[in-house]
């Protein structure tokens, strides 16, 4: 029976967290605040994003994730506030942010829900390569419409038998006249069979990296297929699914840049990809947080509230600082990609591997601090801990960032 003001306190949790994200400072220790040493543009649109994140988004969390449901008609307004095209020219319906704005924005989406987060930061990756590696005609025929969300994209780089190893890529483009002919499959697409453009590496060449280019294809293609559904542990409001292109014909015209170019683009939309999907991460952990704290305090265990345990205390001072530490190595290598500076890609690498590996710790010990409400999914912390555990894995796993950063030291 003591249980029950708890369970009543934390049942729909992630909306009253969220409220109390949007409302800025109040409510939030100083030293963990993400809205510190932002411009005040920055700051209003971290609001403008949090405001979205608890009204738009956190009430409905557990629901999509549920019923796995794509909330597309969400991402559309997410899209009127500019949330579409992030970080594309605002000439083809973009917002023109920079990369630093990007990861607040995303950040702050994810404390509403960290799968919807996610995948529309790959959506803003697509749309990215499409506007910085198409020509004028396929950035006019494609970004605006991506940009308002009325398409959505899939990036299709993975295979059933080239993950970390992408650029031994099979899917293949054969050269005929001025079209191509594409046979092969991709593997764990996120939004696959549910959204309208598929920006697809596949191999026009030799053997390695140089052989690969990247061409675009539009749902409806005769030959496009999908898989089945994947069930996962999360990110359960995105659907994943095998794409399957069986003599696909693609003209010529939707290739982005040169051939052999694929790999290249890539890799640069890779290294953005990271900060995104890190900043998704620290906004699940930021919200875990809060949760936990405002568990401790509630709680009560031995005649006392669990804030008054020491070892909590110190467990709860250990997450606060990993956060704040994971926060300033995903912002710093945002702006070192937004500078185009040399380092820019192993810094990427850094702080996916990182903040990535640092925010699941920190969202497991809120789920921790939670004893047995924590398994509970009335409680929006597992739901954290499920959506976030796939960071480790995707945009490159972070035992693959773990070489980048090795071989740059080693090389260097």
């Amino acid at each position: 029976r003591r249980a029950a003001p708890a369970m009543a306190m934390a049942w729909r949790a992630a909306p009253r967290l969220a409220a109390r994200l949007a409302l800025g400072r109040r409510g939030i220790a100083s030293c963990i605040d993400p809205s510190v040493g932002l411009t005040e543009d920055q700051k209003e649109f971290q609001k403008v994003a949090l405001d979205f994140a608890a009204k738009e988004m956190a009430p409905y969390m557990a629901e999509w994730d549920e019923k796995e449901i794509f909330p597309v008609e969400t991402m559309r307004k997410a899209a009127q506030l500019g949330f579409g095209g992030v970080y594309v020219k605002p000439d083809v319906g973009g917002s023109g942010l920079s990369r630093l704005d990007t990861s607040i924005i995303f950040e702050a989406l994810s404390t509403g829900c960290t799968s919807t987060t996610a995948y529309m930061s790959i959506h803003n990756m697509c749309v990215w390569m499409i506007d910085t590696f198409g020509n004028e005609e396929q950035q006019r025929r494609f970004c605006p419409s991506l940009c308002s969300m009325e398409r959505f994209a899939s990036y299709c780089l993975t295979e059933p038998g080239s993950g970390s190893d992408a650029a031994s890529l099979l899917t293949s483009a054969q050269r005929k006249g001025d079209t191509y002919v594409l046979n092969g499959s991709k593997a764990f697409i996120s939004g696959g069979g549910d959204t309208d453009v598929y920006v697809v590496m596949c191999r026009t060449g030799g053997p390695g990296p140089k052989g690969i280019s990247c061409l675009v294809l539009e749902k409806g293609t005769p030959g496009l297929s999908f898989g089945k559904k994947e069930r996962k542990v999360g990110w359960n409001s995105q659907p994943t699914r095998a794409v399957i292109f069986e003599d696909c014909v693609v003209p010529v015209g939707n290739r982005l840049g040169a051939e052999g170019q694929g790999f290249s683009i890539a890799m640069q939309g890779l290294n953005g990809g990271r900060i995104n999907i890190a900043s998704c991460s620290l906004g699940a952990a930021h919200a875990s947080v809060l949760l936990a704290q405002e568990h401790l305090t509630v709680r009560k265990q031995f005649g006392e509230p669990l804030a008054n345990n020491q070892y909590l205390q110190f467990r709860l001072a250990e997450m606060a600082t990993r956060l704040v530490a994971a926060r300033l190595m995903v912002r710093n290598a945002a702006r070192a990609l937004q500078e185009g500076r040399e380092d820019a890609a192993v810094l990427c690498s850094m702080a996916k591997l990182f903040a990535t590996d640092e925010c699941f710790l920190i969202c497991n010990q809120a789920l921790q601090m939670h004893g047995g409400y924590g398994y509970l999914k009335d409680y929006a912390v597992q739901q954290f801990v499920r959506d976030i555990r796939v960071h480790q894995i995707l945009e490159g796993t972070n035992e693959v960032m773990r070489m980048i950063v090795a071989r740059n030291l080693l090389q260097g």
